[in-house]
């Protein structure tokens, strides 16, 4: 019925005489174009069933004959047209698919009851534990975040772990399975791992209980000398360059090599993860770290790019390693930056230098947090305007590198958002009441560990100020000129607090309906969980509909119902003047980068001529660089 048969007597005496043997030659079983030529020096124990030998794969760069040589099989499944050669301990209890390649492995075998990395208890954010999430193939950055970061809903969390439990039974085998055109090349050991369709894993020195996560559009890589243990790498992602993993979940188009080594760590979509360390972090969508000298230690991060020689310490402690640092969405450190934990950062906030005491500045986002004389001072709105910001926002959705048919982190890229602007309005409130009750003569303030110059005050209130009526009227103006009106929109749901759940921007709210649907059971399954955010993320423009629309109220006193096309034009013009300002302030941002400063090292054994024609030749022209000239567009538009 399965299209499998027993061997004929001519067929076991033509594998005898290629070397080949069996205790029991009655328990192999062939299938149609089988070809007893094509199994040299191959000893089987058990049950091995072997398909098609009658065609061809396809590997490095040649086409080879499918075929089965110098291994030990033992409990094995070889699928049609596949190769499998060279296996010098033995090959045991996979099941090998179509057109699959598995060549030059020292041992590889699955024992009884393998979970395949899934249900490992990775302990991020926070050393000490407490934040445990269990990995497991189908896992989110949103399921994840919630797991890790709102462990004071014990009741849902003890749910999120029965769903967990329930796949991990779901996923356990005594089988293992390299996945139809998958490449296992060159490997030492390879224990309880499952690798899926068209995934390369070459050159791996160990990989045990894991799987590596692949499909056809979305091919995920393991490559030189990789030693990956207690993992999970999700689809389309690549591993290489001596990377060593323990306890780890390597998300979509994430991309982890040259010697980069990470313990107790998630890494989610599109993170790059070169040369340096992690250990316990929540490495949420887009967490970058290039450089050899970088530790990134018990913390949250998301969109964040990490400085050559950015540290954070946990170790003034007695209770252990307890301490954790928050990072929000699109923070920067510097090359040798230093944080204390327990800190928390901002929003799109930039931190420099070395900060020996404890902060939180959440409530100041797109900020410059530098250290001056051992102290650390912040500049409120600061990176508002700069280069980077605007850039980062750009950037973003171009290099998402998921191909996979399902993408299961749901991200919002947006710089400006009720997340980022309800933060800023509480900045602006935060920082005129310092103001006001500042006395004039006091040189700067102290605010949550960290000092802000009372000069600086009124401009970051004017900065937060301008920056959240742009995005307020940028929003009614777009839905004026899309032709949707301006009236609620059905189904939205306003919440004056807005989350990022693991790359995620919504409504507070429908966070917590969603947490409370899984308390209730409506929510009882992974696939549901996962459904429930994707669903939330669609529903992103109403619910920023409905904040805009309460916020504008609550900031002018005017209801955006009742705006007339005379106020709509009088808000084109506020606009245009807005955008303008701000434009200017990121062109003269910009103009820095070919100011004389940054000539410096330029025109070799030349005088001043030398030097400038030296860097127009490198850097080009301020005004034909390409960002000058796209933000020069904008403003154009606006009225500039």
């Amino acid at each position: 019925m399965d299209g499998y048969r027993a061997l004929s007597m001519a067929e076991v005496e033509a594998m005898e005489r290629n070397g080949c043997g069996s205790p029991d030659w009655s328990g192999v079983e062939v299938k149609h174009g089988f070809s007893p030529d094509r199994v040299k020096r191959v000893i089987f124990y058990g049950r091995v069933r072997l398909g098609a030998l009658d065609g061809t794969v396809s590997f490095a760069g040649a086409d080879l004959p499918a075929e089965i040589s110098d291994a030990t099989l033992i409990d094995c499944v070889v699928g049609d047209n596949a190769r499998v050669t060279r296996v010098r301990g033995h090959l045991a209890n996979y099941r090998i698919g179509e057109g699959a390649v598995v060549t030059d492995v020292g041992h590889m075998s699955t024992r009884a009851g393998a979970v395949f990395g899934n249900g490992v208890v990775v302990e991020p954010v926070n050393e000490g534990g407490g934040r445990e999430v269990p990995i497991f193939n189908e896992m989110s950055s949103q399921f994840a975040y919630v797991m890790s970061m709102h462990r004071y809903r014990t009741e849902m969390t003890l749910r999120l772990q029965a769903m967990v439990d329930a796949y991990v039974a779901e996923v356990t085998s005594d089988v293992g399975v390299v996945g139809d055109r998958a490449v296992v090349a060159h490997v030492n050991e390879v224990v309880d791992v499952n690798v899926g369709c068209g995934a390369e894993v070459v050159g791996a020195a160990l990989l045990k209980n894991g799987t590596v996560l692949s499909e056809e559009g979305a091919r995920s890589r393991v490559g030189a000398s990789v030693v990956a243990e207690d993992f999970i790498i999700a689809e389309g992602s690549r591993v290489e360059g001596g990377a060593i993993l323990s306890r780890c979940y390597i998300g979509q188009g994430v991309e982890v090599g040259k010697q980069f080594s990470a313990e107790n760590s998630l890494f989610f979509a599109n993170s790059e993860c070169f040369n340096g360390e992690a250990c316990a972090v929540f490495g949420g969508p887009y967490t970058v770290t290039h450089h050899k000298s970088t530790l990134l230690i018990a913390g949250l991060y998301s969109f964040y790019n990490a400085g050559s020689g950015t540290n954070q310490s946990n170790h003034m402690y007695k209770l252990g390693p307890v301490h954790q640092g928050v990072i929000e969405r699109g923070s920067k450190t510097g090359s040798s930056s230093y944080m204390l934990l327990p800190s928390a950062v901002g929003p799109f906030t930039v931190v420099i230098g070395k900060h020996m005491t404890n902060f939180d500045i959440r409530e100041l986002p797109f900020s410059y947090l530098v250290e001056e004389r051992g102290a650390s001072f912040l500049t409120p709105a600061m990176n508002l305007h700069t280069v980077g910001t605007i850039r980062d926002g750009d950037k973003w959705p171009n290099r998402d590198r998921r191909t996979a048919s399902d993408r299961r982190d749901r991200i919002r890229y947006e710089v400006f958002s009720p997340y980022t602007v309800q933060r800023m309005i509480r900045g602006e409130a935060l920082l005129s009441a310092l103001y006001e009750k500042t006395p004039r003569e006091v040189e700067h303030v102290r605010h949550n560990g960290v000092r802000i110059r009372r000069l600086v005050l009124r401009h970051g209130i004017r900065s937060y100020a301008a920056a959240i009526d742009l995005y307020l009227i940028a929003k009614i103006l777009q839905r004026a000129a899309d032709g949707k009106g301006l009236k609620p929109i059905e189904g939205e749901v306003y919440d004056a607090c807005w989350a990022d759940a693991g790359g995620l921007l919504l409504a507070g709210s429908r966070l917590a309906k969603i947490e409370a649907d899984v308390v209730s059971g409506n929510i009882d399954t992974v696939v549901a969980f996962n459904a429930a955010f994707a669903s939330a993320d669609g529903m992103y423009e109403r619910d920023e509909w409905a904040w805009v629309r309460r916020t504008y109220r609550d900031r002018t006193g005017a209801s955006v119902d009742a705006l007339t096309t005379q106020d709509l034009e009088d808000l084109e013009a506020a606009h245009g003047k807005l955008r303008a300002s701000a434009t200017r302030r990121v062109l003269a941002d910009a103009e820095k980068e070919f100011g004389a400063a940054a000539a410096i090292g330029y025109g070799a054994d030349g005088g001043a001529d030398e030097v400038a024609a030296d860097f127009r030749a490198v850097r080009g022209e301020y005004s034909e660089n390409s960002f000058v000239r796209q933000m020069r567009e904008r403003g154009s538009r606006e009225g500039d």
